[in-house]
C-alpha cells in the first residue's frame, strides 16, 4: 500500500465524486462520498489496531476485545464483509452503516441520510466501481495521519460547496475568513469554545489548528457546537472524528428556538410558559444559557423562518435583551444568543451581512442598545465575493462584555475592501490579507485607508449607524458610496411597494373589481 500525500488523497476523493456525477445532484454527492470515506476509515483503523494487538498479545480474542479499540465494528459488518457481495450491494452497505451506528453511541445518526438502497440511483455496477475506487488506498493511521485525512475532508467540503453553489455554502465558511476570526479572538489552552451554528465544524477545527500552530495543546480545549441541519450535523461529527477529536459536544437542533447547551434551572418568563411548552411539542426553557470563553459563528444571512413568533412574545431564555429582530432578518437574534452565551471576560466574533450595520427599525434599536452597553469592540469589513453563493459583502463584528480600559467607549472600524486576492469565480483572502486585518484589530489604531478608532459619541450622532465606509474612506471622496447600503435601501423599498400593492389588490378583489384567480 502507498502512503498518501495530501494532494493524492484530495485528488482521489474528488475523483470519487466523478463516479456519481449524473446519477445524483451535485449537492447530494457529499452525503455518499463522506459516508463511504468515513466507513472505510473506521474499518481500516480497527483492523490496524487489531493487528497491532494481535502482535502484542498473540491472542485473537483479546485483540478483538472492544476495550482494545477506539470504537467497535460489529462482526460481519466490516468493509471486507460488504465486498463479498456482488448483488444488492446498496442493501449490505446500509445494513453495515446502521450496525456501526448502533454499536457506537456517539456516532448515532451520522449515516442517517446515506441511503445506497436505491437501485435506480445506485445500480450494483456503479457501487462496485465506487467501492473499487475507495479500495485503491488503505486508510489506516500509518497510511494517512488523522490530520491529513481531516485536511482532505475539509478540502472536500470546500469543493462540494463550490460545486453545489449556494446550497453548499450554507455549511461552509471559507477557511481564511475563519482564520481571521480566530486570529482576532486568540483562543488559548484550557478555554471553552462554542459555535452555535457550527455547520461542518470548520470554526471549531480552526481553533484546534490555531493552538497547534502555536505549539500548544489543543486537547486542553473544550469544544461545543450546535447545528440545525441534520445532514450537516452528521458531516460535522465525521469531520471532528476524522481529526481525532472524540470529546467535542455537538448538539442537533435549532439554536434560536431550542438551544441545547444549558445549565441549571430554566429562566422562565411568567405568562408565556404555557405557550412555550406547547409550541410544536418542544419543551423549552429547561435551563439557563451556558457561557463560554470564546464564541464564534457564521450564522445563515438574513434567515426568514427563524422563530420570530416565539421571540416576539419574549424569548424564554431572556436572550432578547436588546429587542426582537424583524421577522425577515434573524441576524441580530443570533448575535444576541451569542452575547448570552459569552462569559463576562470572554470574546465573540461573528460573520454578518452589512445590512445589520445600518438598517433602521428594530435592528437600529438593537444596535443602539449594544453600543450604549459598550459591547462592540470592532467592525471589520470584508471584500466582496468571498463566500460561496453569497455575493453581498460581509463583515466580522467583534464583541467583548468587558473591553480593555483603553478601548472603552470606542469602536474600531477596519475597511478590508481592498484586502483580497481576485479569483475567476470567487475572491479569497491570502495569509497576508489575514495578517493585515488581524494586526489592524490588535493594534487598535488609526491607519490611513484601513482603520479608524471612533468614539461611540460620534457613532451616536450618526444615528448609531455602523456603516464602515462612513468612518474609513478608501477613495479621495469625502464619503465612499456604499453599494451594499444602497442595494439594501432599494430592496426595502421594493418590499414595501409589493406589500402595498398586495394589500390594494386584496381590497379591490373584495370590492369585486378583480376577478377570482387574477
Amino acid at each position: 500500500m502507498t502512503v498518501l500525500s495530501l494532494d493524492q488523497l484530495e485528488a482521489h476523493l474528488w475523483r470519487a465524486a466523478d463516479i456519481l456525477r449524473g446519477a445524483i445532484d451535485a449537492s447530494d454527492y457529499k452525503h455518499y462520498i463522506f459516508g463511504l470515506l468515513f466507513y472505510k476509515r473506521l474499518c481500516d483503523v480497527w483492523e490496524e489496531e487489531y493487528e497491532e494487538r494481535l502482535a502484542r498479545y498473540g491472542d485473537e480474542e483479546l485483540a478483538a476485545d472492544p476495550e482494545e479499540h477506539r470504537f467497535p465494528i460489529p462482526v460481519g459488518h466490516f468493509w471486507k464483509d460488504v465486498r463479498r457481495h456482488t448483488t444488492d450491494i446498496g442493501t449490505h452497505l446500509n445494513v453495515a452503516f446502521h450496525a456501526v451506528e448502533d454499536a457506537n453511541h456517539r456516532l448515532r445518526g451520522v449515516f442517517q441520510d446515506v441511503d445506497f438502497n436505491n437501485k435506480e440511483r445506485f445500480p450494483d455496477a456503479v457501487l462496485e466501481k465506487l467501492l473499487q475506487h475507495f479500495e485503491r488506498y488503505r486508510l489506516r493511521n500509518v497510511d494517512v495521519e488523522p490530520d491529513v485525512l481531516g485536511q482532505a475532508y475539509e478540502y472536500l467540503i470546500a469543493q462540494f460547496a463550490d460545486d453545489a453553489g449556494k446550497k453548499g455554502g450554507e455549511f461552509y465558511t471559507p477557511k481564511m475568513v475563519v482564520r481571521l476570526i480566530v486570529e482576532c479572538l486568540r483562543p488559548d489552552e484550557g478555554m471553552s469554545i462554542y459555535d452555535p451554528t457550527c455547520g461542518s465544524g470548520g470554526m471549531l477545527l480552526e481553533v484546534v489548528h490555531h493552538l497547534e500552530r502555536l505549539g500548544k495543546n489543543p486537547k486542553s480545549l473544550s469544544l461545543f457546537g450546535q447545528e440545525r441541519n441534520l445532514n450537516t450535523w452528521a458531516i460535522c461529527q465525521m469531520n471532528l472524528f476524522l481529526h481525532d477529536i472524540d470529546d467535542a459536544s455537538v448538539a442537533r437542533g435549532d439554536t434560536l428556538i431550542d438551544p441545547k447547551h444549558l445549565i441549571g434551572e430554566g429562566v422562565r418568563r411568567q405568562g408565556v410558559d404555557g405557550l412555550m411548552d406547547t409550541l410544536k411539542g418542544v419543551h423549552l426553557a429547561r435551563g439557563a444559557i451556558r457561557t463560554f470563553d470564546r464564541v464564534l459563528a457564521n450564522p445563515p444571512f438574513s434567515l426568514k423562518q427563524w422563530g420570530h413568533d416565539v421571540w416576539s412574545n419574549g424569548d424564554p431564555f431572556a436572550r432578547d435583551r436588546y429587542g426582537c429582530p424583524p421577522k425577515s432578518y434573524a441576524d441580530l437574534a443570533f448575535v444576541q444568543h451569542m452575547i448570552a452565551s459569552l462569559k463576562h471576560d470572554g470574546m465573540l466574533g461573528v460573520v454578518l451581512p452589512h445590512g445589520i450595520l445600518f438598517r433602521s427599525g428594530a435592528e437600529g434599536r438593537i444596535r443602539e442598545g449594544m453600543l450604549k452597553d459598550d459591547l462592540i469592540e470592532a467592525v471589520i469589513g470584508l471584500a466582496p465575493n468571498l463566500f460561496y453563493g453569497a455575493g453581498i459583502p460581509a463583515c466580522i463584528v467583534i464583541i467583548r462584555k468587558d473591553k480593555p480600559a483603553e478601548r472603552k467607549g470606542k469602536v474600531l472600524f477596519v475597511n478590508g475592501v481592498e484586502q483580497f486576492v481576485e479569483g475567476k469565480a470567487q475572491n479569497h483572502l491570502s495569509a497576508s490579507n489575514v495578517a493585515v486585518l488581524a494586526r489592524a484589530f490588535h493594534d487598535y489604531a488609526d491607519v490611513d485607508r484601513l482603520a479608524r478608532v471612533v468614539p461611540i459619541q460620534e457613532i451616536a450622532t450618526n444615528d448609531h449607524n455602523l456603516n464602515i465606509s462612513r468612518y474609513v474612506h478608501v477613495t479621495e471622496d469625502a464619503e465612499d458610496l456604499d453599494v451594499a447600503e444602497e442595494v439594501e435601501k432599494l430592496l426595502e423599498l421594493r418590499e414595501q411597494r409589493d406589500t402595498a400593492e398586495a394589500k390594494m389588490m386584496g381590497f379591490l378583489k373584495e370590492l369585486g373589481y378583480v376577478p377570482e384567480g387574477a
